[in-house]
């Protein structure tokens, strides 16, 4: 340990040694959590809104007496809210719709010579639900990152849930952000009860297709666990930032990018690779001082005591093939010539090039998801995106001309595969 934060020098078994210990944290289940869960699931399930009523009285204090919040509410969040903020947010919204729209993709018609159509048909989903944390993490980023590509992508009904603050009442910030994002009707609820009246449905909750958004170990353990009786975003672990710099980078710049992801949970990973001693031990340096001047102090301290590193490589090419290996949520380069990296690295959430796109632009503001892969899911998973709300479907239409020309080929793979039935459905159309 280098006072705050771990600086190793790569030779093959300590950096790796460590990045396991990081990797390992996102494989940690807890069963306690897990049979809480279960329960809240059940019991919901069964006893629909008086459930979710016992549970919002025992963990918020109380329930409202009608959960659906009436849209004069989100209509005056926009016009009681800080005006500049407000503005903000109708900024953010323009950046992240713009981005999403050109994710869209169109269905699709083939015509063949022979007469056979084939195509595919694109659609949006029915109803989703969006879960938004509403207490002391309040995120009405998150309100704009899930509603607005849902829209885009054509989701007939979004049906948002957040739950009360203290007062019982709804963030303002949340009510203001989901009329700017669209969402058509939100439910003051929250929790693993919340989730699972979103799959189920109750009395005033509608049954959703799909279930987006952030949460606490409570509501990611029931996404899990509902995975199946409804479609979910992912499975997010703790947030990660990984930050390739060379000899050119800022050090005080690094610090930062590595304490805004710190600072969200005691289990965030935060690792700078860089192949400059000089700058590793000029950014522990900055890490020192800049961190107490910050309110979360103490849960940066210990992200980065436990989770946190400095590694310094010989080579940038090996510096890739670590930041390749961990598939990080976040990809920072801070390099001389960023842009010469991106078509190297190919396991990343999400990637921010140059000493002037550090990872609060995306979080916020530049267009892109923030809702992202984390645990090394990068390897094969995608951010959140347009694509996240659409189904497919694919469609055949053939001729007798065009289905005689291919019955003997269909019947032998049938044959072939033993499925006798599936030959006759061919060949007893030219019996």
């Amino acid at each position: 340990m280098n006072g705050i934060i771990n600086v190793i020098k790569a030779d093959g078994t300590a950096e790796m040694a460590f990045l396991k210990k990081v990797e390992d944290r996102n494989r940690s289940t807890n069963d306690q959590v897990t049979a809480v869960v279960k329960e809240i699931i059940e019991n919901v399930r069964v006893n629909g809104e008086a459930a979710v009523r016992e549970y919002t009285i025992r963990f918020d204090g109380h329930a409202p007496e009608c959960f659906e919040v009436p849209q004069t509410v989100l209509d005056e969040a926009v016009h009681t809210c800080d005006a500049a903020f407000v503005e903000t947010l109708r900024k953010a919204a323009a950046n992240i719709r713009d981005f999403h729209e050109r994710q869209k993709q169109q269905s699709w018609l083939n015509t063949k010579e022979n007469g056979v159509i084939l195509g595919q048909r694109i659609r949006g989903l029915a109803r989703v639900g969006l879960y938004v944390p509403g207490g002391t993490a309040a995120y009405p980023s998150s309100v704009l990152m899930n509603a607005i590509p849902a829209k885009i992508a054509g989701v007939k009904e979004l049906i948002m849930v957040t739950p009360p603050q203290k007062d019982g009442q709804p963030n303002p910030a949340i009510m203001a952000a989901a009329k700017i994002a669209g969402v058509d009707r939100v439910f003051l609820m929250g929790g693993a009860q919340a989730i699972a009246a979103l799959a189920y449905g109750t009395e005033s909750v509608p049954k959703v297709d799909k279930i987006v958004g952030p949460g606490n170990i409570y509501v990611a353990t029931a996404k899990k666990l509902l995975y199946g009786v409804v479609d979910i975003d992912m499975i997010a672990g703790p947030s990660e930032i990984l930050v390739l710099a060379d000899d050119t980078a800022n050090p005080q710049y690094l610090a930062a990018d590595l304490m805004s992801q710190a600072e969200h949970d005691r289990m965030a990973s935060a690792i700078l690779v860089t192949t400059s001693e000089a700058l590793a031990n000029a950014t522990v340096q900055e890490l020192e001082r800049q961190v107490q001047t910050l309110s979360r102090k103490e849960i940066i301290e210990e992200s980065l005591q436990n989770y946190g590193v400095i590694i310094i490589c010989d080579t940038m090419d090996r510096a890739v093939q670590l930041a390749n290996d961990l598939a990080p949520e976040h990809l920072e380069v801070c390099c001389q010539n960023p842009l010469e990296y991106i078509g190297r690295l190919d396991n990343a959430g999400s990637v921010f090039l140059g000493n002037y796109s550090p990872e609060p632009l995306g979080d916020y503001f530049a267009g892109p998801n923030h809702v992202l892969p984390t645990g090394g899911t990068a390897r094969f998973f995608s951010p959140l995106s347009v694509d996240s709300f659409v189904k497919k479907s694919s469609f055949i239409y053939y001729t007798d001309a065009a289905l005689r020309t291919d019955k003997d080929d269909i019947i032998r793979f049938a044959v072939t595969e033993g499925l006798t039935a599936h030959a006759n459905a061919i060949s007893v159309r030219y019996q």
